[in-house]
């Protein structure tokens, strides 16, 4: 179990790195967006690969960044029904959910998306707008992220059944980095329930 274990850490990390520089994904078809509303407002002209770099770029950022949404447990969960659950139920139906949904639904996309990429690839398939850009980045886009949202698939899967057998710590709770105006207040209200504490002591 402590390989797979293992095997978690080190898809959690990929992901991590992937979320972490997807962003800029995003950033980018917003400026481009920018730019081509102006130069189509300033200079009455456009250009269809433009368009499609802020389709591809968001594309790019919504599938390649599945995987991290997943580790950051930010995918839609029925909360309502959820919350009234006991973890090792909610834990169980996780489990089951990887197991029987996520997984399925990955390998159906990639056992299909994967050649209609290598065709695009292969003849060199281009956009059927004039001036339009090449097809296989973006359907490179499906086998990447449904990849990746796999295998961390696989990770939370893993970390679910550690937490079954008790080798680790709940595995739903969402860490959350404070920041820094959190930390200073959770410091100053340190400070004053132990000025309150002295203040009682003399007393």
């Amino acid at each position: 179990m402590q390989a797979l274990l293992k095997l978690s850490r080190g898809i959690d990390r990929l992901n991590a790195l992937v979320g972490r520089y997807v962003i800029w994904l995003i950033l980018g078809a917003t400026i481009i967006s920018a730019l081509n509303a102006i130069v189509r407002k300033v200079l009455h002209t456009s250009s269809n690969a433009f368009l499609e770099v802020q389709w591809y770029l968001f594309a790019a950022s919504f599938l390649l960044a599945a995987g991290y949404t997943l580790l950051e447990k930010e995918h839609v969960k029925v909360d309502v029904i959820n919350s009234k659950l006991s973890l090792r139920t909610r834990v169980w139906i996780d489990v089951i959910g990887f197991a029987l949904f996520l997984t399925p639904m990955c390998l159906i996309v990639l056992y299909y998306g994967t050649p209609f990429f290598l065709q695009a690839l292969r003849t060199g398939e281009m956009s059927s707008n004039a001036g339009g850009l090449i097809r296989w980045p973006v359907y490179l886009m499906m086998p990447l992220g449904f990849g990746l949202l796999l295998l961390q698939g696989i990770s939370e899967f893993i970390k679910r059944i550690a937490f079954l057998a008790g080798l680790i710590d709940d595995p739903t709770v969402k860490i959350v980095d404070k920041t820094a105006e959190e930390e200073l207040a959770e410091a100053i209200r340190k400070a004053e329930e132990e000025a309150e504490r002295t203040g009682a002591k003399r007393a």
